[in-house]
């Protein structure tokens, strides 16, 4: 990261980009951007904000307490995922150690659930979450989402956001829109205008 980037750890995100409502790996791609005038945002970047990303998405309770181990945890996936998601865009091949990462995230832990015996209910399958592997089973899911992503039917349209400098990914949902919020498209409409001569 540039040193003159401001890092914003606060709520005040883009709105999640198109895609983000089927994969939540796009919108855990998309938890740092780049803003104009040298800003970024990070929604992981303290332990605090990391919980509140992974309970409002469902993949911990809101009671799981996160340190900043845990958080450098995601930080780090979430680097591998967008390396994965920038060589999908690209057409090129992906770094070995990003593969790498988000397999041992996908086999980490258990993901399937677990054969349970209840006395009053009898058998029943849980997800176990311990809370020492609340986070591993984020990631493992998380890891799996993208792995989804990448290979199923909408890896073709899975694209960057077109309009400079914002670097978060998106699902084309129509035509050739590549850009994830309303904000971007302006921006990029507003600077293709001043390009274009009177």
């Amino acid at each position: 990261m540039e040193e003159n980037t401001v890092v914003d750890s606060t709520p005040t995100a883009l709105p999640p980009a198109p895609g983000a409502d089927r994969y939540r790996s796009l919108d855990f791609a998309d938890t740092t951007a780049a803003l104009p005038a040298g800003r970024r945002y990070d929604l992981l970047a303290t332990p605090e904000s990391a919980m509140r990303w992974l309970a409002a998405h469902g993949l911990t309770a809101p009671d799981v307490k996160l340190y900043e181990v845990c958080a450098q945890r995601m930080r780090t996936l979430r680097g591998h995922v967008r390396a994965l998601f920038a060589a999908r865009v690209d057409g090129t091949a992906p770094p070995e150690q990003s593969l790498r990462a988000v397999n041992e995230a996908l086999t980490a832990v258990p993901t399937a659930p677990l054969l349970a015996w209840d006395g009053a209910r009898g058998p029943r399958r849980v997800q176990a979450h311990p809370t020492d592997q609340a986070v591993g089973h984020a990631l493992a899911a998380l890891a799996a989402d993208a792995a989804d992503l990448l290979t199923g039917r909408d890896a073709g349209l899975l694209a960057a956001c077109g309009s400079a400098p914002c670097d978060r990914f998106l699902v084309r949902t129509h035509g050739r829109r590549h850009w994830c919020s309303t904000r971007c498209g302006d921006r990029a409409r507003a600077a293709r205008a001043r390009r274009t001569p009177e």
